[in-house]
């Protein structure tokens, strides 16, 4: 999720290099003080078969607390099969604006009446963030997110939260109405409102956007929505080389969780990573799919559950948030 990452850090730069906000959104929601409190976050249910398969694994046979649908890809139905089955797990709205892969598209759902901008030549997302933003009208963003959502809770179950794929809406063209829709929906939305230390560790150039983080956070939390302090995308980016075994993934993705998680501060952090369960089909979409894999496996390593119930790590979700939030 890196580019989530560059995404949010090229936008909120003053905010990045200010002090942690005291008391942190974790202390607020009624977490003690001086606790990490971690969210392990699966990105791209619903986009593949194999995704499927490696978030399932994540959940049933690991430690990930959450996860978020890309609604406008063709496993959707898959993955709500296994989420009904389990209606009390952690799952939203993988907001999605773009389509990045060569060869395997997706398309807008609201329809090309409603949001032309959306659509490139093919009739599909654009494949970049930046074309979004340069074709795309707010107007249009809004009614997709929307058209997201019906189409999630048409499945006859309730999303736990919105986040946004390769971080479109953290741009500063659409970020309002991704703050709109989660307040008026009253559906929790990522957003790192809080003393987002690991983003600051990009060390990238960001705009002046200081003000407006701080009001449109404050404006989530007085809307009754929980907030984040932090969070950090950059797990799926690492990887061995080619032809790693099993065991040799496992083993050095679980190190990079647990170095991650010794660097994060107090407060409430997502941690996104992508599970996936390769086959040589996924491997015609992306190349990502061992380091992909290696983020499942790290989820499923016993080792990494030790280190976080040795360090009193708290492992939250969505729906606990939202719980702890409507009784403040």
């Amino acid at each position: 999720m890196k580019l989530l990452v560059t995404t949010l850090a090229t936008c909120l730069l003053g905010y990045y290099g200010a002090k942690a906000q005291t008391p942190t959104y974790a202390e607020k929601l009624g977490f003690p003080k001086g606790k990490k409190v971690v969210i392990f976050h699966v990105d791209d249910a619903g986009m593949s078969y194999e995704s499927n398969i490696g978030t399932i694994n994540a959940f049933d046979k690991g430690i990930a607390s959450s996860a978020s649908v890309m609604m406008p890809c063709g496993w959707v139905p898959h993955f709500f099969d296994y989420l009904k089955k389990k209606p009390n797990l952690d799952v939203g709205v993988h907001l999605t604006l773009t389509s990045e892969w060569k060869n395997y598209r997706w398309h807008p759902l609201v329809g090309r009446e409603k949001a032309p901008g959306l659509y490139d030549e093919q009739g599909n997302f654009w494949p970049s963030v930046e074309q979004t933003v340069a074709h795309a009208s707010a107007d249009e963003v809004e009614a997709e997110i929307r058209a997201q959502l019906a189409q999630y809770r048409a499945f006859g179950l309730q999303p736990t939260h919105m986040d946004s794929h390769m971080g479109t809406l953290f741009e500063p063209k659409f970020v309002g109405r991704y703050v709109k829709v989660a307040i008026e929906e009253k559906v929790p939305i990522l957003f790192p409102g809080g003393h987002a230390t690991l983003i600051a560790k990009a060390r990238l150039v960001p705009a002046p956007m200081q003000d407006m983080i701080r009001q449109l956070g404050k404006q989530l939390w007085d809307a009754g929505l929980p907030v984040m302090d932090d969070l950090d995308g950059s797990i799926t980016s690492l990887n061995l080389p080619a032809g790693a075994s099993d065991s040799a993934l496992q083993t050095f993705k679980t190190e990079k969780f647990i170095e991650l998680l010794q660097s994060v501060k107090p407060g409430l952090t997502y941690i996104i990573m992508h599970c996936t369960d390769p086959t040589p089909t996924f491997d015609l979409i992306s190349s990502s799919g061992q380091s992909r894999k290696g983020d499942m496996l790290g989820m499923m390593d016993p080792a990494l559950k030790a280190f976080i119930e040795k360090e009193g790590i708290i492992v939250t979700t969505w729906r606990e948030l939202m719980e702890r939030r409507k009784k403040l």
